[in-house]
């Protein structure tokens, strides 16, 4: 079997890949679990100071599997919302690197990202609304505070594609690079911050994020019954059906 998240260490920096291409790098169950232990485990290895996430052959995530939403959601945290849950509680910093297209949870993931740098070529779409859905990953709470409830109502409630450079002018990522460039300029920062003072830093960080926290998990709980209720609505099994014809 091919493995879906491709790891990598160098000079203290862990490199996580998403690597479906087969499938646009979209996220299934065995994805996310993974990406979640290796994001929980780093932040107890002392050699692992910075983390990169990244997708392969030029291209961030589809977002979802949707062929995940097509069966029975068990009861508690999905296998998507224990890698955010991880995501968000991890004292390390988390620079992600996008090219091609972020998609669904692709996009909400970066909210959680310390730096988000975007190739030229990439786009961007939240599409819950146009698949029956409703907001997910605490874009609920935060994507309002990140762009403004205009521009946050604009992409969620019409699902509206936006590039790189309209996300870069609002706030959203970190900066652009040409295409192809994305990942280099991720590493060249995780490379300056895993250089720094280890506990310097990552106290740093958790101050930055300690009134924030608690209110992301609570934006999480609350979420988490809407959507599970409009994955079983015949609005969005409707939607999925009419996608997979496509």
């Amino acid at each position: 079997m091919n493995e879906t998240v491709l790891v990598d260490k160098q000079n203290s920096v862990l490199t996580l890949t998403i690597n479906r291409p087969e499938r646009r790098n979209a996220l299934d169950i065995a994805t996310y679990l993974q990406l979640a232990s290796h994001v929980s485990k780093a932040k107890l290895e002392t050699d692992i100071r910075a983390i990169v996430l990244t997708g392969a052959n030029n291209y961030f995530t589809a977002g979802n599997d949707l062929k995940d939403f097509q069966t029975p959601r068990e009861p508690g945290d999905s296998a998507g919302l224990k890698f955010l849950r991880a995501l968000v509680d991890c004292d390390l910093p988390l620079i992600a690197a996008v090219e091609g297209s972020a998609i669904g949870i692709g996009v909400t993931l970066l909210q959680h990202c310390d730096f988000v740098y975007a190739a030229e070529n990439a786009s961007f779409r939240i599409p819950f609304v146009p698949l029956g859905l409703c907001p997910e990953g605490a874009s609920s709470t935060l994507m309002a505070q990140i762009v403004g409830p205009r521009r946050a109502a604009d992409w969620i409630l019409r699902g509206r594609a936006f590039t790189g450079s309209e996300a870069y002018a609002s706030g959203f990522i970190t900066g652009t690079t040409a295409t192809g460039d994305a990942l280099k300029q991720a590493m060249l920062v995780a490379t300056e911050l895993a250089a720094l003072p280890p506990e310097a830093l990552q106290l740093s960080k958790r101050m930055l994020k300690h009134a924030q926290r608690p209110t992301i998990h609570e934006a999480f709980d609350y979420e988490l019954g809407h959507f599970t209720q409009r994955l079983n609505s015949a609005e969005a099994q409707t939607a999925f059906a009419n996608f997979f014809r496509k």
